[in-house]
């Protein structure tokens, strides 16, 4: 009689990319096309960590430098003349990360993600975006695990430059 086969243990595929000396990661699921950067232009009033807007395949997009929207390294840093960004969605909107090496596809067991400590969720900034983190099999290392429609506030997402231009409302409130 042949042994019962074992349900398949759930996986995620993860977008890998370097911030600062850390890999992060974003489930596949949410990132719409990684590219070269296209040309990035400065926006008046937005935060330093958002670059500005691209023009990406007739889209308008905000390019958000994540390494200084986590502290990662000083503010106000220019685009690099050669980087590649991910365009990721969220509810209502598409967002442009810039990453400075090429991301990498990582398919991972589902129970290797282990939520945050509780230092780093008690946070005032961090415990807003971190879905957990990846312990990598065989002491590799570990991967910070993003939750992407958490990367901004509501009220960041409101003041993204090329939102008005594309037309989007903004997101109601739940109802109670």
């Amino acid at each position: 009689m042949p042994a019962a086969s074992a349900a398949p243990e759930p996986v995620v595929q993860l977008i890998v990319f370097r911030l600062g000396e850390e890999e992060y990661g974003i489930r596949i699921e949410r990132v719409k096309e990684v590219t070269i950067t296209p040309e990035v232009v400065r926006m008046p009033k937005t935060p330093p960590f958002i670059k500005g807007i691209a023009n990406l395949r007739g889209d308008i997009i905000a390019i958000v430098d994540l390494e200084e929207r986590f502290e990662l390294r000083p503010a106000g840093r220019p685009v690099p003349e050669f980087s590649y960004t991910l365009a990721v969605e969220g509810a209502d909107y598409t967002l442009g990360l810039l990453v400075r090496e090429v991301p990498r596809p990582l398919t991972l067991p589902l129970r290797l993600i282990e939520p945050a400590p509780e230092f780093v969720q008690d946070s005032a900034q961090r415990d807003k975006y971190l879905e957990g983190i990846a312990r990598l099999p065989d002491e590799q290392g570990v991967i910070i695990v993003l939750d992407m429609p958490k990367l901004l506030t509501p009220s960041e997402i409101m003041r993204l430059p090329g939102r008005a231009a594309a037309g989007l409302a903004p997101v109601a409130a739940p109802e109670p």
